[in-house]
């Protein structure tokens, strides 16, 4: 005996019905979502700053409207949220809601007509020459563990390697006079240049290594592969360390330092775009223009007027 229908339809039959392949829930549409991020090869790193950026609004997203938007932005402004967390938050949502709505799963696309917040560009420090050499005095290279951070932070600064980048780099990927780099943010493998001082540290470094049970290039204690978290606590160590104040010694900070004096030491644009791996000379740029005093005493002492009066 066939069962007594239900009143209303089930979610599944509401498809059938309107032929519509409409998505209803969130975690319907987070399947799909990050089933294509996966098909599409994204690193890691990118499906977590999906997750966490989704998780944080805690609201039933596939229902969302473009006031429901707006409203979201008022809110994190309110709470205090800075521009630039607000505009990671929404081009999280922005990838979200185009997927749907190109793949026709959600009617309309609440993202259409809302645009990132204008962030002021600030100027960002990078280290002086005295406090760079602070930070190498600081490692003792009669040990292991101070031998290899003397060799990252030497790395940092000679080239503007990228935390992952450095993290990645395996014995094999170090040649005569570069270093292969292949986990990129761009995916684009690329051959870093490194100066000949450089390559006398890593030799040094290499030979203390010894063998491992990995293949990466710097390691702990352990032998194992050493994680850019832990290279992260070893620069924050050498920055406390150092009472170095005014400026955030950091990972990144080394890589703007290594922008800078490669400019103010005649560096080219172009080549300073290639070594950091960046795809747009527009970022490049914004890593020059960043140091306004050096700019300021470069045009002091070779203005076109200095020798016409």
């Amino acid at each position: 005996m066939a069962k007594k229908r239900r009143t209303l339809l089930s979610e599944d039959e509401i498809k059938i019905a309107t032929k519509s392949s409409y998505v209803t829930t969130n975690e319907e549409a987070y399947k799909l979502f990050f089933d294509d991020c996966k098909l599409r090869n994204l690193r890691p790193h990118t499906l977590k700053y999906y997750r966490e950026q989704f998780q944080a609004i805690k609201m039933n997203l596939v229902t969302m409207t473009e006031n429901d938007i707006k409203n979201l932005i008022l809110n994190m402004q309110h709470s205090g949220l800075k521009v630039t967390s607000i505009n990671s938050r929404l081009r999280a949502l922005r990838s979200f809601y185009n997927f749907l709505h190109k793949n026709k799963h959600i009617k309309r696309n609440p993202m259409a007509n809302i645009k990132l917040l204008k962030e002021r560009k600030q100027a960002v420090n990078s280290l002086s020459q005295d406090q760079l050499q602070l930070l190498f005095s600081l490692c003792d290279t009669k040990t292991f563990v101070g031998l290899r951070d003397y060799t990252i932070l030497m790395l940092f600064v000679d080239t503007g390697i990228r935390l992952n980048e450095l993290a990645g780099i395996e014995i094999s990927d170090v040649k005569e006079s570069s270093i292969l780099i292949r986990q990129t943010k761009t995916y684009f493998e690329r051959l870093l240049p490194i100066s000949k001082k450089m390559k006398e540290q890593l030799d040094i470094y290499m030979k203390i290594r010894g063998r491992a049970d990995t293949e990466a290039l710097f390691i702990n204690q352990d032998g194992g592969a050493l994680k850019p978290r832990s290279i992260q606590n070893r620069i924050e160590h050498y920055a406390k360390l150092s009472e170095i104040d005014g400026v955030r010694v950091s990972c990144h900070t080394l890589r703007h330092t290594h922008a800078r004096l490669f400019i103010q030491n005649g560096g080219s644009a172009f080549h300073l775009q290639s070594t950091l791996g960046h795809t747009s000379m527009e970022i490049t740029k914004r890593y020059v223009n960043l140091f306004a005093t050096d700019i300021a005493e470069s045009h002091k002492k070779y203005t076109p007027l200095k020798n016409l009066f």
